[in-house]
């Protein structure tokens, strides 16, 4: 590898390490941006180290993975008696979360964006709303640790496919 090729390969790889903190930062499109950062690194490469198929095959596990991640959620939050005021509170919660404190913020975020919104908006008992925002916190981290799999996959193979050409 030339001096070049392991500049671009190095910021490959941190573009997809930023990409997998888009598993727990959802202002992060973490798995689009990986599959990006394979997309960039091949036209520089001229696909020597992978081609059409293994760009399609990521692609297509990309695309998967996020609608799986959506289908969590709100099978999680659903599985806890969670309705539409429930999973929008989520996803407005896990949003003013982030902004306040990116993890930790959207853990509580997502909670207590369900549970608020399923007790104000969907007027269930307190108790209801609280099982809603478990619900759709266990989705949420269901899904989270879901995309993190794969997006650790997705970067061991991208780097296997270019160290072992």
């Amino acid at each position: 590898m030339t001096v070049l090729s392991v500049v671009v390969f190095s910021v490959a790889v941190l573009i997809m390490l930023v990409g997998a903190l888009g598993s727990f930062i959802p202002v992060i499109p973490g798995l689009p941006l990986i599959w990006a950062a394979y997309l960039g690194y091949g036209f520089y490469d001229h696909w020597a180290s992978y081609g059409v198929t293994t760009m399609a095959v990521t692609l297509a596990i990309t695309v998967a993975s996020v609608i799986l991640d959506q289908l969590a959620g709100a099978a999680g939050a659903k599985a806890f008696g969670s309705g539409k005021a429930g999973a929008i509170g989520a996803v407005v919660g896990a949003i003013v979360g982030c902004l306040v404190a990116v993890i930790p913020g959207l853990i509580i975020g997502t909670f207590a964006g369900a549970a608020v919104f399923e007790f104000l908006f969907a007027r269930q008992t307190f108790r209801a709303s609280l099982r809603a925002g478990t619900g759709a916190l266990l989705g949420c981290l269901c899904g989270s640790l879901f995309k993190l799999a794969v997006s650790v996959a997705m970067i061991a193979t991208f780097v296997y496919l270019v160290w072992a050409k």
